[in-house]
């Protein structure tokens, strides 16, 4: 009889571990998918942000002027890196990745001098280029003699970042949806085991909190074992990926990363509690006929 006892309760107790096991791998495939997002948002503005502006400047602007306009545009918030390339400069990086051969037939240096900067990622955009094209002209009359920006590549990198962050919602929608019935299912069987039991301590006079208050506390438990098990998944992923390609590493972001991994386990422990608690209540209302 103590051992048929102690086979029951062991067979009445639920799958914890293959719960566990489940959404944890459902929160994996979500988080690996929410990396993919970060690195497709920062890969667009890390590309932007490494497009050169150049301001070029007239011959007979006056040394004055043109370090006013230096100035103007190095206390621009969303400018970085202002530099003044001079006729000198502009021809030793022309060396420097082309070909020398333009002194045996030029017996002059015909590169203009400009003011070089590069501009935050959020002001990339062709109208806010132009925007700023005509502010640096009304400010500073006969100075700028051509404002020069790659306006089809900076079109080519939104429209690009555009279209596949809308396409990446779309999946991340679908597989939040995908992520939320999984893990629902998968609590849901694993309870299926104990509906006895619950039903069990009602019949002898358990309240509906004493009876679902264990439960919801050990939901919670799965919930966070899970997630940090996806975490520490997708974490080793990370890195197997950043050693194979190190181009990702330049990618990295700490914040969007605990950002995402802060979702992960509210997402794993809020809907493993709440499928919890939902099966606990149902098999609480159902009739003992009903259970078998």
């Amino acid at each position: 009889m103590s051992q048929f006892g102690k086979a029951s309760s062991k067979r009445g107790k639920p799958t914890y571990a293959y719960a566990i096991i489940g959404v944890a791998l459902v929160l994996f495939l979500f988080g690996i998918v929410g990396w993919f997002f970060l690195n497709l948002r920062k890969s667009g503005d890390y590309f932007k942000e490494n497009i050169q502006v150049h301001a070029y400047v007239n011959p007979d602007a006056g040394k004055k002027r043109i370090d006013s306009l230096t100035k103007y545009v190095a206390a621009l918030p969303f400018a970085r890196d202002v530099k003044f390339v001079t006729k000198e400069m502009a021809a030793k990086e022309w060396n420097a990745i082309n070909d020398t051969s333009w002194k045996k037939f030029l017996d002059f240096n015909p590169l203009p001098e400009s003011v070089d900067f590069y501009i935050k990622a959020s002001h990339v955009q062709k109208d806010s280029l132009n925007n700023l094209s005509a502010d640096l002209q009304s400010n500073f009359p006969g100075v700028i003699k051509e404002f020069q920006f790659p306006t089809e590549t900076v079109s080519k990198i939104s429209q690009y970042v555009k279209m596949a962050a809308i396409i990446f919602l779309i999946a991340a929608i679908i597989l939040t949806i995908l992520v939320v019935f999984s893990i629902d299912n998968t609590i849901r069987l694993a309870m299926y085991s104990n509906r006895f039991l619950i039903k069990t301590m009602q019949m002898v006079g358990a309240t509906r909190w004493f009876i679902a208050k264990p439960v919801n506390i050990r939901a919670i438990l799965n919930g966070l074992i899970a997630s940090l098990l996806a975490i520490a998944a997708i974490w080793c992923f990370i890195l197997v990926i950043e050693g194979f390609v190190p181009d990702f590493k330049v990618l990295h972001d700490n914040k969007s990363m605990f950002l995402l991994f802060f979702i992960i386990m509210v997402l794993g422990i809020s809907i493993t509690l709440i499928s919890t608690h939902r099966s606990v209540i149902k098999y609480l209302r159902m009739k003992l006929d009903d259970l078998y």
